[in-house]
């Protein structure tokens, strides 16, 4: 390997760093169990980065009912979706990584499917917690928050199983050119389950080291078509909306902090749109300028307000990179801001629970105001 990145310190300069190979495959593997953010869950989801449960190590797979283990995955991990994710992992230096994975990964996914419960997984996770001498349910709850129930994760990850709904990731230092086509190419053509690979490089530096992810396998019609059948929407009242909302948050002043952006959408002369999709409902407030829609924000029953940076930057003032950096410089008072790696391109997140206080609200309806108006400013209105 010959690549290499600059690490810039404060106070000590420049810092070359060396791409280096991991001295074994082992290393890696122990990386992904020890820091599951280095699947990078959010160039996976930019909308909504991917979390990871990380189910187990070495997690056997049979090959008939009741049987014994034939095979041996290196990792499992669930989403928060309660997607199941087959992790395998290999160095660039192996042979195996070109063709002989491709195979192995489909003989895991297909008898997986058939074969596992749901109940074997949260065994598989149960026997690693105790295992590391972990609390499994403070865990779990850490994992899905306070408002969602583990039982009714579990159920989700049944029917995920059984809509054969899962996702495959190989792993490598570097994926191979022969491994990359493969990818994008049953990527592009299975549906709902997902094809990825994640490159994981390694820099090294006087005493530094920096690992730096890279997904691949999402080619532009991927995306197109996954998202076809994952966002397909339709409407619903506002009813619905405040009821799924409630669901997924009880808290009162949650909802009295998402309500009063409903109610300022509307001083804004904003339309309203309710909208259900797989991922849960949203509020949607847009406004038309001649034959085009703006949709600043979205907020969706998850918790989360979503900027939509990635439509917004095409209109005035905010295809400015300046305009972008004075608006990340707005939100970044909101606890939890999730910028992803798309920064002010994508889709920052701002937790609904950062405006609970009164003036953490009252910012943020500001700026809400300040987007719509700078765009109509420069837009028109209608």
């Amino acid at each position: 390997m010959s690549g290499h990145i600059y690490l810039l310190q404060k106070g000590s300069g420049l810092v070359r760093m060396e791409e280096t190979d991991y001295s074994s495959e082992l290393l890696l593997q122990k990386l992904l169990a020890d820091y599951p953010d280095l699947l990078a869950g959010d160039q996976i989801d930019r909308n909504d980065p991917r979390r990871w449960l990380f189910i187990s190590r070495e997690v056997g797979v049979p090959d008939e009912l009741d049987g014994s283990d034939r095979w041996s995955l290196d990792h499992l991990f669930i989403d928060q979706d309660a997607v199941p994710t087959f992790v395998e992992v290999k160095r660039s230096s192996d042979t195996r990584i070109r063709r002989e994975v491709v195979g192995q990964m489909l003989d895991y996914a297909a008898n997986a499917v058939v074969y596992w419960s749901a109940e074997s997984i949260r065994q598989e996770y149960l026997e690693r917690c105790k295992e590391q001498k972990l609390d499994a349910e403070a865990e779990m709850q850490k994992f899905l928050g306070e408002q969602r129930d583990s039982d009714d994760f579990w159920k989700q990850v049944k029917t995920n199983l059984q809509a054969r709904r899962v996702r495959m990731v190989f792993v490598a230092d570097e994926i191979p050119i022969e491994l990359r086509r493969v990818i994008e190419f049953l990527n592009e053509q299975m549906d709902p389950a997902e094809v990825l690979g994640v490159e994981i490089k390694q820099y090294v530096g006087e005493n530094v080291q920096t690992l730096v992810p890279r997904v691949i396998g999402q080619t532009e019609s991927a995306v197109i078509r996954k998202d076809a059948v994952s966002n397909s929407r339709s409407k619903i009242d506002e009813g619905h909306y405040w009821e799924v909302f409630k669901q997924e948050n009880s808290s009162e002043s949650l909802k009295q902090a998402a309500l009063s952006v409903v109610q300022k959408s509307r001083e804004l002369g904003l339309q309203d749109d309710f909208i259900s999709r797989s991922k849960g409902v949203s509020f949607i407030p847009s406004f038309k300028h001649v034959s085009n829609s703006c949709y600043p924000i979205s907020m969706r029953s998850s918790g989360n307000i979503c900027i939509q940076m990635n439509w917004l930057k095409s209109w005035k003032p905010f295809n400015d990179s300046a305009k972008r950096e004075e608006l990340r410089e707005r939100l970044s008072k909101f606890e939890g801001l999730r910028l992803g790696d798309a920064g002010m391109e994508g889709f920052p997140l701002v937790p609904i629970k950062s405006l609970e206080s009164t003036q953490s609200r009252k910012d943020f309806l500001n700026t809400l105001e300040w987007i719509v108006r700078e765009i109509q400013n420069e837009n028109g209105k209608a």
